[in-house]
Parts: C-alpha cells; structure tokens; sequence
C-alpha cells in the first residue's frame, strides 16, 4: 500500500472517529433533557399523589365521626395542621400545628406554620369539652393552601 493510500485510511478513520463523538455528544444531551423533563414530570405527579389524601376534604360535607377520623390520621404530620370549629366553641381550635389563615389569602404569609397547636385529640372526644366533635353533625371542610399551592391544612366549620 502507497503512502497516498495510508494516508486516505488514516484520514477516513479520523473522520469516522470524530463524527462518532459528534453523534454520542449530540445522543447524550439529547438524553439528558429527557431525564430532565422525566424527572419534572415524575417530580409533579410524586407531589399529586402526595396531595391526593387531602383533596377528599377539599369544599365538601362531613359528619362529626369523619372529622374525628381525619384527625385522627393527620395531626401528627409535619407542617400540617387542622381547626376545627364547633357550634360550642366559634373560634375553632387547631391540632397538629397552628396555620395563619388570619390574614388575606394573597397574602404571603397566609398558610404558614405558626407553631405546635394547643388542641388535643382527648378534647374532640370529650362530651364536655367546648372542642367537642358530635360525631353525627354535621361539618364543611376547607383546604388551607400556603403561597407556593402546598396544602398546609384542613379547616373544618360545623353546619
């Protein structure tokens, strides 16, 4: 083989070998927006499934023994609190956390986490306790949803 002829191979070889690295370099960031909008979408729907347990409580009607259940099931959760406002006691009482729903809903600090909420579950249950929860009344829940649309809190209002 003449020196031309190497030279032409060793030049073909070249080209195959960058255009090869092109192609992987093109593959990989193309893959990697993938991830990126897999991770997002996967990132959104973890939060949905998350959020799913509260929407059953979203603007609907409940008797006193569900509302007893729900608290039950959350006060114990982090960053997450429940009022619950009877005919006995109109300014309602937390459990779990204390939530800010005292000032405008736009406002930024509206669905923030004030502190440890002094209500006791001992206190739904006791009859003649003012925080007393009739298990067969009747009870229209609202969600309470922080500045970033992350559900803080269930309010519950005796009909």
């Amino acid at each position: 083989m003449s020196n031309a002829q190497k030279a032409l191979v060793m030049a073909a070889g070249i080209f195959l070998a960058i255009a090869l690295i092109t192609l992987s370099v093109v593959l990989f960031i193309s893959a990697q927006d993938s991830a990126k909008t897999a991770q997002n979408s996967y990132s959104s729907l973890t939060q949905e499934l998350a959020q799913t347990a509260y929407t059953v409580y979203d603007n609907t009607t409940l008797s006193g023994s569900q509302v007893v259940n729900a608290l039950r099931k959350f006060h114990d959760e982090e960053q997450f609190g429940i009022q619950i406002v009877t005919g006995k006691n109109p300014a309602g009482q937390w459990y779990g956390k204390t939530i800010n729903t005292g000032v405008p809903l736009d406002s930024v600090t509206y669905g923030t986490v004030v502190g440890i909420a002094p209500g006791q579950l001992s206190q739904a249950l006791d009859e003649a306790d003012i925080n007393y929860v009739n298990p067969s009344g009747k009870f229209r829940s609202m969600l309470v949803l922080d500045s970033s649309n992350a559900i803080r809190g269930i309010v519950f209002r005796q009909q």
